[in-house]
């Protein structure tokens, strides 16, 4: 049965218990009416506790408070003691209702456990309820003072964000713009302009360079990493694939005339005026078949120049470091690229076979090198000592060639401005004072095909053909004599029949047996000294052995020495 006023039992004469509606509320032993009660009668100084652990305490003693007071109604019915017992049940239970207060602290009065994320929202709102105020005004001071406290930093921060964030937008913005230069490098390269691919990509890596750097921005960091390392390597491509189109097909090797190619220039107005006139003169013997070889090979037809100043065009031209033919292999270059070599056979000495090799070689050093002035720098002294003076340097030697090419050998450095000169004057003679002749006819022939060993000379007698014409058609033919396995010969035109019908006729020719003593060398002889004392020459001890005649001997080292020979 509801009551409609409240119920006393002596709660008058309790010191700082005043408040009428509180009795109601601690007859009923409800946590908000204790808590409402007791908040709005302790000291302000009281601390508040706020613990889960704190709140399980208090719980605990609330059932315990509701035991007892079920115990004292059960033996009111039993005994019918009505107003001792509720004052005793007063007396008895106040001492929990006290403790139970000061452990659970008066933050907490709206509801059992309080929330620990948001305390002060708590506080007040138990404030409020306990004191019956609805109007906020009367509450909300402190709230707002500590929102007041804490809106300052967070508006600081929030501020410190928007800044941030705007820097990182600018910083992304470059980004984005070093990209698109990129990208239309891209496109410039592609049509072949490689001026503004080149300023695009300078563009491109400035804007990345101007973006401070902030390690606490990694996705950043990355971004700046990724794209610096797309434009050095773009770059790279674009100086090695120079001489390259897009298309795979090879442009004209680039002119340059500086200083040191007008050096060049001036020596072959000078010194070497006649040595250039005679190579020009002899190179229409070979340069038509060169030039459609490259062109078939998609190589720059220049190249078919090169051979004039690898061996001003004579086809058994032999150098000190017995590189044969026109294109001047050495031996173990030449066997790489397909060029046999045995007793009877030089494959260096032939034009169309040479000139098969030297495509392979150029192809293959365009690949490992990129651009041509460092190309035919290794094709003049080896690849691997091109590669030991650009891993060397301290400078990328695809920024400009002749940053690096004075550090190569003498004439490895002379050779790229030679060949240079070599183009400048061949393409404009009357510039630089010269007056170029018809260049000579190619040599015609037929081919007919010989398993015979039999000598050059025999077949000139027989057909009437010179010897000096037999040997410009095979300049391969070490000894002037077709080796006894098949082999093609190359004839004046209208003479293959007439070889043919005779070949029965003519002897058999086989190569003087060579006898060799070995020679130990001793302290200061030279190749000089031992082909006097055994009666041969420097150049036969020198092809013998393999080694350049100008070489130096070691103590001890053993030679072999062709002393005679004899025909059988």
């Amino acid at each position: 049965m509801a009551r409609d006023t409240p119920r006393n039992f002596g709660f008058r004469n309790i010191k700082n218990f005043e408040i009428a509606a509180s009795q109601e509320s601690l007859l009923a032993m409800t946590p908000d009416g204790v808590f409402s009660t007791l908040h709005s009668c302790l000291p302000s100084h009281v601390p508040v506790i706020s613990s889960y652990a704190v709140q399980a305490l208090f719980i605990c003693i609330f059932v315990i408070n509701r035991l007892l007071f079920a115990a004292i109604h059960l033996l009111f019915l039993l005994f019918k003691k009505v107003m001792p017992m509720k004052r005793n049940l007063f007396f008895l239970s106040a001492p929990f209702i006290l403790l139970s207060f000061l452990l659970s602290g008066c933050a907490t009065t709206s509801v059992p456990v309080a929330d620990v994320n948001n305390p002060s929202q708590d506080a007040a709102s138990a404030v409020q309820k306990a004191s019956g105020n609805e109007n906020p005004s009367l509450t909300s001071a402190a709230p707002e003072a500590d929102h007041a406290k804490d809106q300052a930093p967070q508006d600081q921060a929030k501020s410190g964000v928007a800044v941030k964030k705007e820097i990182n937008d600018d910083d992304q913005a470059l980004l984005d713009t070093a990209l698109e230069l990129t990208e239309t490098a891209q496109e410039y390269w592609e049509d072949n302009d490689l001026d503004n691919a080149f300023e695009s990509l300078d563009q491109a890596f400035a804007l990345i360079l101007s973006i401070p750097n902030n390690p606490s921005n990694t996705k950043l960091t990355q971004q700046k990493d990724d794209l610096r390392f797309m434009i050095s390597k773009r770059i790279v491509e674009m100086y090695a694939s120079r001489q390259v189109a897009v298309k795979g097909s090879y442009n004209e090797i680039p002119m340059v005339v500086n200083d040191h190619v007008m050096r060049e220039i001036q020596s072959f107005q000078t010194l070497e005026r006649d040595f250039f006139l005679e190579s020009y003169k002899r190179s229409g013997r070979y340069r038509g078949d060169m030039v459609k070889a490259l062109k078939e090979a998609g190589l720059p037809e220049d190249l078919s120049w090169l051979p004039l100043i690898e061996s001003g065009f004579k086809s058994r031209a032999l150098s000190r470091s017995r590189a044969f033919g026109l294109w001047q292999f050495i031996p173990s270059t030449g066997y790489k690229f397909g060029l046999k070599r045995n007793a009877w056979v030089d494959e260096r000495l032939d034009p169309d076979k040479a000139t098969a090799a030297a495509i392979a070689y150029f192809k293959e050093l365009h690949q490992m090198f990129g651009d041509w002035a460092t190309v035919l720098a290794a094709y003049n002294c080896g690849e691997g000592s091109v590669a030991r003076v650009i891993r060397d340097q301290k400078v990328n030697y695809l920024d400009n060639f002749w940053d690096f090419y004075e550090r190569l050998p003498r004439e490895t450095a002379r050779y790229y401005p030679r060949f240079l000169a070599v183009l400048a004057i061949v393409k404009e003679p009357e510039k630089y004072g010269f007056t170029l002749e018809e260049p000579d006819q190619p040599l015609p022939y037929e081919t007919v095909m010989i398993e015979r060993p039999v000598r050059l000379s025999a077949f000139a007698e027989q057909t009437g053909i010179s010897v000096e014409d037999l040997s410009a058609l095979n300049p391969e033919l070490r000894r002037d004599a077709t080796p006894s396995t098949l082999y093609t010969l190359k004839v004046p035109p209208g003479k293959g029949e007439t070889v043919l019908a005779g070949i029965d006729n003519l002897p058999k020719w086989s190569p003087p047996k060579v006898e060799y003593v070995v020679h130990r060398v001793r302290r200061g002889e030279t190749l000089s000294l031992i082909a006097l004392r055994y009666r041969t020459s420097i150049d036969r001890i020198a092809e013998a052995n393999n080694i350049r005649k100008g070489k130096l001997l070691r103590v001890g080292q053993k030679l072999k020495i062709p002393t005679r020979s004899s025909n059988t």
